[in-house]
């Protein structure tokens, strides 16, 4: 094997080429002006090419971006083969260099831009390539891009030679190319390195007179602005948000155990790529993703000098200078001896994860222990003097490391609200609704305004309404509760209690008018479930009961304010949102009917409830996925494994259709039964391919932490809000529901009798 690739069977490699360019053409895009509307094969609002770099991101030309009107510009994709050209606004959130304009016959160097999408899509990414372009040398790349011929947008790509540079090999700002022509329109498109099958490059210009033209090295990127202030969070800092979103990205395709179609670190595989003479593409794709799990580094200087301090590693760092732990790892391709390269990039991993860090996030630790657990699998191959030698300096640096301070959990895009939570001392509206058993399709509702000391108002009920239409016949109810119960700056929460069948329906969507936000990011929304008291052990819906004292199936009875939930008319002091009264029926006949109802099981299940609320307003929250391993689906746990996890875990639930399978109902049942009155999930509206990295890793660092479950309603709200803003960090929220049932709240006439209609 020689630089960084190993021969392979010439049949193979061509399937691996035409498996690449396949590739790069799904993640290829067109840019159009703001304009086209559903004109998306019109050429004149045709802009340039881009492509995909990360989730939500694409890269160009700045020439291309910003020759639209403003910022703002249409991308145009194919979210898969024959599923024809969709379309999405983005918004160019950096170009470079800053505060350029277009010159007489060119726009400066390195003319490179990123534009923002304005929502979250599916679609392919391209690999970028961690080594600077200028170590590429001479030879052919690839280049694809669209354009305009006969009078229609076609999609293009062919080879074109590298003759050179207009910079320097060191600075490569420009590498010039020739031997074919490129016409209007490709410029922003992706250039790619044909024999280790990744992106190196933006394609910026054509040759004024001759063939072909010039390119700009993704290291150019490294020239983002930094942010000027403390380093927070990883959005903070865009640079280190599309590289880290671009390699997890990367690292979960090649872990999702549904992907049907071959992955770049497969053709890259194919192709007989050996990146840094001592991984395989696997392994490079694995490990980037680790590293991209980490908090980025303290600042470019720390990681000089971490390169610097690596007793192997002597060379000349590239320009501009690296900047992401990405960075670093293609500094030491080109410079490792061939029997040391392994142990060079194992030592650089372990002096990444032992590093100084600018915060620390909840997942964090979890992060540093799974990058050490894959460096001592990938350290089998070394020495045992090299493997004491890594374990030695973990050991070594993790004593010297300083604490680091805790990442920005503050609330930006919607007000903290006091102590206690979003509506602690403030009234809120509860919406109920009932599904009418012979007409599923249909509903009655409720509106009530609940103040803060339980008492519940009601202010209108209808039946027999679509739900379909439900949204348009709330509009008018739910605006006058608002009112009712809003105060400058803090909106009312809206609580929504439903039977678990329904806990899927999305009223966070809805809009109570043409011009209105969302509800979900207009206020906090939280979910109840309604029959929580009929719902089986195994999580099946038991039928409603006419007295107390009918059977096993825990229909609504008498229940005093002395029986089986005792203490409901109290208001929880750790945080609860307003509540809605005791429970109608007083005396030992109401208490005794529950028991027989219900028997010693439904008590030792309402007191769990109970205790569990109370720990998690008074104690730090934990995030537990259980219905996805590795991006597989597995059912949500039965209810006594479920009845036996900490007091301190929020369930979390990444797999659920509402639209789809029935077992997703049923495992928001068990959740309910197994005694949990705060859980999260999200709708994934039938995509099942979709991976789920991001949401396990945003779960854990945005909802769980040191902070109660009080906070989760306006943090939920904050995400929701931050998504319809167009902030692709949160893009992974996207269909987030919170059920936040407080068991000492009970709803309006709980305890009446109800009969089946």
């Amino acid at each position: 094997m020689t630089h960084g690739r190993a021969p392979g069977a010439p049949g193979a490699h061509d399937a691996a080429r035409r498996a690449l360019r396949g590739l790069v053409m799904a993640a290829t895009v067109r840019i159009h002006r703001p304009d086209a509307g559903y004109a998306l094969d019109e050429p004149g609002t045709f802009l340039g090419s881009g492509y995909f770099v990360a989730p939500s991101w694409v890269l160009t030309c700045a020439h291309v971006a910003c020759g639209g009107e403003g910022d703002e510009v249409v991308v145009v994709y194919e979210p898969a083969p024959g599923r024809g050209m969709s379309a999405v606004s983005g918004h160019v959130a950096a170009a470079l260099p800053e505060g350029a304009g277009p010159v007489p016959g060119s726009w400066p160097a390195p003319d490179l831009a990123l534009v923002r999408l304005s929502e979250p899509v599916d679609h392919e990414c391209v690999y970028l390539s961690e080594r600077p372009a200028a170590y590429f040398g001479e030879g052919k790349v690839l280049y694809a891009g669209w354009t305009v011929v006969d009078g229609r947008l076609t999609m293009l790509d062919g080879t074109l030679t590298v003759q050179g540079t207009m910079g320097g090999w060191t600075t490569d700002v420009q590498m010039r190319l020739g031997d074919n022509d490129l016409p209007d329109g490709v410029s922003g498109g992706p250039v790619i390195d044909p024999e280790r099958g990744e992106v190196i490059g933006v394609l910026k210009s054509r040759a004024g007179h001759g063939r072909g033209g010039t390119s700009t090295g993704l290291e150019q990127l490294r020239t983002l602005p930094a942010p000027s202030g403390e380093l927070k969070t990883e959005a903070d800092d865009l640079y280190q948000a599309v590289v880290h979103a671009h390699d997890r990205y990367h690292r979960d395709r090649q872990r999702h155990p549904d992907a049907r179609r071959h992955t770049w670190a497969d053709v890259q595989s194919q192709l007989g790529a050996r990146p840094g003479r001592t991984l395989s593409p696997d392994e490079r794709v694995q490990l980037l993703g680790r590293l991209a799990d980490l908090p980025p580094p303290a600042s470019t200087r720390s990681l000089l000098d971490l390169l610097d301090s690596l007793p192997d590693f002597e060379a000349p760092a590239p320009l501009p200078a690296p900047r992401g732990w990405r960075d670093g790892l293609g500094a030491l391709y080109e410079y490792a001896r061939d029997d040391g390269a392994l142990y060079l990039v194992l030592d650089y991993a372990v002096h990444a994860m032992t590093a100084d860090r600018p915060f620390v996030a909840s997942s964090t630790p979890a992060a540093e222990d799974a990058l050490w657990a894959g460096v001592r699998q990938a350290a089998q191959r070394l020495g045992p003097g090299r493997r004491t030698a890594l374990v030695e300096r973990r050991k070594t640096r993790l004593e010297a490391r300083g604490p680091a301070p805790a990442a920005d959990t503050r609330r930006t895009g919607a007000p903290a609200g006091g102590p206690g939570g979003a509506a602690a001392g403030q009234s809120s509206v509860l919406l109920e609704i009932v599904r009418r058993g012979w007409e599923p399709d249909r509903c009655d509702w409720s509106v009530f305004v609940v103040r803060a000391d339980g008492e519940a108002k009601r202010l209108e009920e209808v039946q027999r309404v679509p739900l379909a239409d439900l949204a348009t016949h709330l509009s008018a109810p739910l605006k006058e509760a608002f009112r009712q119960c809003d105060t400058p700056g803090r909106p009312a929460v809206l609580q929504v209690a439903t039977e678990h069948s329904l806990l899927a329906l999305d009223v966070d969507e809805w809009r109570l008018g043409p011009e209105e936000e969302r509800l979900g990011t207009q206020r906090p929304v939280v979910l109840r479930c309604s029959d929580r008291d009929q719902l089986t052990e195994n999580g099946d819906h038991g039928g409603y009961a006419e007295s107390g004292d009918h059977g096993d199936h825990g229909g609504y009875g008498d229940h005093g304010d002395q029986g089986g939930h005792g203490g409901h008319g109290e208001i929880d002091g750790a945080g609860g949102i307003g509540g809605a009264g005791g429970r109608r029926g007083t005396g030992a006949a109401g208490a005794q009917s529950a028991a027989a109802s219900n028997g010693d099981y439904r008590l030792d299940i309402d007191e769990e409830r109970r205790a569990r609320w109370r720990w998690l307003h008074a104690h730090p929250v934990t995030a537990a996925v259980l219905d996805c391993d590795d991006g597989l689906r597995k059912p949500v746990p039965p209810v006594e494994e479920l009845r036996g996890l900490s007091h301190g875990t929020v369930p979390v639930l990444c797999r659920l259709d509402p639209n789809g399978r029935e077992g997703d109902t049923e495992g928001l049942a068990r959740l309910v039964r197994g005694g949990f009155g705060v859980a999260l999930w999200r709708r994934r509206h039938g995509l099942p391919e979709a991976v789920c990295g991001e949401f396990h890793r945003g779960t854990l660092d945005q909802i769980a932490g040191p902070v109660g479950a009080h906070r989760l309603p306006e943090a939920v709200r904050d995400l929701r809000f931050k998504l319809r803003s167009g902030r692709p960090e949160t893009f992974w929220a996207h269909g987030i529901a919170l059920l936040y049932d407080d068991p000492h709240q009970p709803l309006p006439g709980t305890g009446d009798l109800l009969e089946a209609p």
